[in-house]
């Protein structure tokens, strides 16, 4: 291989977090790393010298993030920058591959985790780890440099928010959602194809929009899932965009269907307030929820973004198979409690959760049980 084709390699040990990696020294390592991906012809050498020189933001390292991680760290893109604002919890294990027992009693930042095995399984690829809650306020700093977003979130909120910064900066990035034994893939490319509020205008009522915490998930939905936004990515940082599934993919794991879904008409109607209009509510802080401790009370209150119509029966009937003990509502208010953790959801989506001051696990447990 012509060296102009090769990235630059270091010749030095490195020590980072604990962990001593010695980088690739020479064109035969990265020939003999990626000679399969190489043979494959949609990729070839060119296409992996552009990965090599590629930068990606990971918005998410849970299930769906860790995987995205690994295939990428492994295929060889160049720069990998992941935030995730959580810590590793015993039930992740089952379906968020990069995470073990040594990290659960380390007690460690899932970003932070996941950094030290992906340096160890590719020391060629820079990866940096934010331990950070992405918002309206730093995304644009966490985006520089980037060619790519993906998404490993777990809430509209943030997705919309990485819509609209996407769109904003004519960046593409991949959606991907995954519950039960079914998920969502769509990559979108601003300008080109419809963005995910063409699509999806609003997030669904909270009671219709289960979450891993209550309707459970497997872990090969998952990897699938995964798998095929890792695929849309590797596309789009190789130069083949012309290869993209320029749809939304619904696959069901269990059943083993799968439909692309022609959206095009969503774009085309004109009417979407972020890529028509141009109106980028969740970037500018005008949607986005608002947090306060409750001085003395130890509790945070939580407010939406965006005002949400709360049906309690059906939030209950959600609830009741996942959280301790009865779940108890009338036409104000829901209550319901989960470990040290009191909930408290009113009609127009506000909750207030007791047991904390820590914003951080309360916005965790909102996202988990009501689905933000």
């Amino acid at each position: 291989m012509p060296p102009d084709v090769c990235i630059i390699f270091v010749d030095t040990l490195v020590y980072e977090m604990g962990v001593m990696t010695e980088f690739i020294k020479s064109p035969e390592d990265f020939n003999d790393r990626y000679s399969r991906q190489i043979l494959y012809e949609p990729i070839g050498v060119e296409g992996q010298r552009k990965l090599a020189k590629s930068r990606v933001l990971l918005v998410g390292c849970g299930a769906l993030g860790t995987n995205l991680a690994q295939t990428l760290v492994r295929a060889g893109v160049g720069h990998l920058r992941i935030c995730d604002r959580d810590y590793i919890e015993r039930n992740n294990l089952q379906r968020q591959q990069l995470f073990d027992e040594d990290d659960l009693a380390l007690n460690l930042p899932k970003a932070i985790a996941a950094t030290k095995k992906l340096r160890r399984m590719n020391p060629s690829v820079t990866v940096e780890a934010e331990v950070v809650d992405v918002n309206h306020r730093n995304i644009e700093r966490l985006l520089e440099g980037a060619d790519l977003l993906l998404d490993g979130t777990d809430n509209f909120e943030t997705r919309y928010l990485i819509n609209d910064v996407a769109v904003k900066t004519q960046r593409p990035w991949i959606y991907g959602a995954v519950i039960g034994a079914s998920g969502l893939v769509m990559p979108i490319v601003p300008g080109e194809t419809p963005c995910l509020r063409c699509v999806f205008d609003q997030a669904p009522p909270a009671e219709l929009n289960p979450t891993c915490d209550t309707a459970g998930v497997i872990g090969p939905a998952v990897s699938i899932i995964a798998g095929f936004q890792a695929v849309e990515a590797i596309k789009l940082l190789c130069g083949k965009a012309d290869a993209l599934n320029r749809s939304l993919m619904s696959i069901d794991v269990w059943t083993g269907r799968v439909v692309n879904l022609n959206v095009d008409a969503s774009r085309e109607a004109g009417t979407c307030a972020c890529c028509c209009q141009r109106d980028f509510s969740y970037l500018d802080g005008r949607t986005v929820s608002t947090i306060d401790a409750l001085c003395g009370r130890n509790a945070v209150q939580i407010q939406p973004g965006s005002k949400r119509e709360i049906d309690f029966a059906a939030m209950a009937k959600k609830l009741g198979p996942v959280v301790d003990g009865e779940v108890s509502h009338n036409r104000y208010l829901l209550k319901a409690r989960v470990g040290d953790y009191s909930l408290t959801l009113f009609a127009d989506g506000r909750a207030i959760v007791q047991g904390t001051d820590d914003v951080d696990m309360a916005k965790s447990l909102y996202a988990k049980y009501f689905g933000a």
